[in-house]
């Protein structure tokens, strides 16, 4: 009887194991029916679908970037969501923003890490509107084994301290660690549809889990 508990106990602890790291509790930071707790420009580039934020538009091209922000900032934490890029021509790209502020001109505009979307950037590190350069980049055979194109993908953000991770469908993609002690290490997190191109960007099934 003994050695049987402890065989399924083992087994319960692998499954564990094996689980994508985004199955674990978050807390929601969308409704899926509301701009409640974020903000941008909702009245021609953000709307909701289903429960998603959908930025940029299929028919016509999205002269700038444009980013939907949340209302607080965070430190630490691990965010969780999905993310779906679909577009017809142009510069077809998104990213989601931690630790980032926002800039005045040109209005919208965020400034700091990215966690990269789109062809040849998926799971890469950018640090928008202030070096202006990729941090780090992902293995290129992992990212065609995880990306699924034109469909939803679930994406993984872990910051803690000076260190960020990204992980795309449970496959790690980068994992930085910030050498410029003089970088705030907190701020907003936002959801960008890049300009110059006739795109969608969505993203839904947002949760954080903020850590010590």
């Amino acid at each position: 009887m003994k050695t049987t508990r402890i065989a399924l106990l083992a087994a319960a602890a692998l499954a564990c194991s094996a689980l994508p790291s985004w199955a674990a509790d978050g807390v929601a930071l969308s409704d899926g029916k509301s701009f409640a707790g974020w903000m941008g420009d909702t009245n021609r580039t953000w709307r909701i679908v289903d429960g998603a934020f959908v930025g940029g538009s299929l028919e016509r091209e999205v002269p700038r970037n444009e980013f939907l922000r949340t209302t607080r900032p965070f430190t630490n934490f691990v965010l969780r969501l999905k993310v779906k890029l679909v577009g017809k021509s142009g510069f077809i790209n998104g990213g989601i923003q931690v630790r980032s502020q926002p800039v005045l001109n040109p209005p919208n505009e965020m400034r700091g890490y990215q966690a990269d979307v789109g062809e040849g950037y998926w799971g890469a590190l950018y640090d928008e509107s202030r070096r202006n350069r990729m941090l780090a980049r992902p293995d290129a055979a992992a990212v065609a084994r995880a990306v699924r194109k034109d469909d939803w993908n679930d994406y993984e953000i872990r910051c803690e301290g000076r260190r960020v991770r990204t992980a795309i469908s449970g496959v790690p993609m980068i994992d930085y660690t910030e050498p410029d002690e003089s970088l705030e290490q907190w701020g907003l997190i936002a959801l960008q549809i890049h300009g110059g191109a006739v795109a969608e960007a969505s993203y839904k099934d947002i949760t954080i889990e903020e850590l010590p």
